[in-house]
C-alpha cells in the first residue's frame, strides 16, 4: 500500500505525532506552572494590571 517510501512516511507520521503531543505537554506544564506564579504573586499581595480597572482605578 505504502510502497517503497513506508518507513520514510510511517517515521514522518511519527515523528510528526510526538512533536505535538511534546507541544501539549508543555504548554500544559507551562500553564500549569504560570498559574502557581500567578498565585504566588497574588498572594504577596501584587494584583495584576487588568484588576485595576475592574475596581475603578486608572486606565
Amino acid at each position: 500500500m505504502l510502497g517503497n517510501h513506508a518507513g520514510f512516511i510511517l517515521a514522518s507520521y511519527g515523528l510528526s505525532a510526538l512533536v505535538i503531543v511534546v507541544l501539549f505537554v508543555w504548554v500544559a506544564v507551562d500553564g500549569r506552572a504560570q498559574r502557581r506564579q500567578l498565585a504566588d504573586l497574588e498572594a504577596r499581595g501584587i494584583r495584576r494590571r487588568s484588576d485595576r480597572r475592574a475596581e475603578g482605578g486608572p486606565e
